[in-house]
């Protein structure tokens, strides 16, 4: 054996090596309960098949029943964070959760952008606009939701609001199906390549219709609707499957199909934890044969 070979003759010992999975970065506040933020995304990348890596925006103190406190990470540990990823690892496609100020957005667009990733590079960026909380209530500064709309929308391949952000973005309250098309053309003013519209948020509707649209062509996404409460971190898990399906070549309507499918399963299997709101579950993508 040469020196120079680190598997022993021999012993039975096999090498370990396998192909490297394609990347996701996802750049958001973590969840103490675990139920969202990167915490959902990470579980959805790897329930997708993609190796899930991290640039922490906060630290939340939350559970089921809210957020308590958070502290922002420094502007520029969150960059490194994604300079340090991209630069060494590589990233296939990317998200953010919560930027909770205008310099954490300024900061990680300018790595972004030195990195490649947005609708100019050649990576795809994925922005969850993370701006309302679950009863619809603004979370970011009126200076964070400008640089949000201002600065990141315009960098963004992807944008994906759910009805409540698009109130706080263009301030059109949408009510029924026939207006998510108004929003839609609303947020894509702002400069993002595809603008996806969640109608979670529309109860009184049978199905969740979600729209994507390009700013020509509009596609619709009907979705079942399930009588539970335990919704927290879908947004995050939709937005963190498209992101996957991206990493792994798909292009952009397929992925949101694949997105929409992955996250409806989620919500269907989602379960009760705590006090309050439980999370959505990715669960039901392990069968109980493989785990035996």
């Amino acid at each position: 054996m040469s020196s120079m070979d680190s598997t022993p003759t021999g012993t039975g010992i096999r090498p370990a090596n396998d192909t490297a999975p394609p990347t996701a970065l996802t750049i958001a506040g973590s969840d103490s309960g675990g139920s969202a933020g990167m915490h959902a995304d990470l579980r959805t990348f790897f329930s997708c098949g993609v190796h899930g890596m991290t640039a922490v925006t906060a630290v939340t103190v939350q559970n089921t029943l809210g957020v308590s406190d958070m502290v922002e990470i420094p502007p520029e540990t969150v960059a490194a964070q994604v300079e340090s990823v991209a630069s060494d690892i590589g990233v296939h496609a990317a998200k953010t959760g919560v930027l909770p100020s205008a310099a954490c957005i300024e900061a990680v667009l300018a790595a972004c952008d030195r990195q490649g990733i947005g609708r100019d590079g050649r990576t795809p960026l994925v922005l969850d606009p993370v701006a309302a909380s679950r009863n619809g209530e603004p979370l970011l500064r009126a200076d964070a939701l400008a640089a949000l709309r201002d600065e990141a929308f315009p960098r963004a391949t992807l944008v994906t609001p759910n009805l409540d952000e698009v109130r706080l973005l263009t301030g059109i309250e949408v009510r029924d199906r026939d207006q998510l098309w108004d929003a839609a053309k609303a947020v894509h003013d702002f400069g993002p390549e595809y603008v996806l519209i969640k109608s979670g948020h529309l109860p009184e509707d049978p199905e969740c219709v979600d729209l994507l649209f390009d700013g020509h062509e509009a596609v619709t996404l009907p979705g079942p609707r399930y009588s539970t409460v335990h919704t927290h971190g879908a947004g995050d898990a939709f937005a963190s499957a498209i992101t996957a399906a991206l990493a792994r070549g798909a292009p952009m309507e397929r992925a949101v199909r694949l997105g929409k499918r992955f996250v409806s399963r989620s919500v269907r299997h989602a379960y009760p934890l705590g006090n309050g709101v439980g999370p959505v579950s990715t669960f039901w993508r392990i069968s109980s044969r493989s785990i035996q």
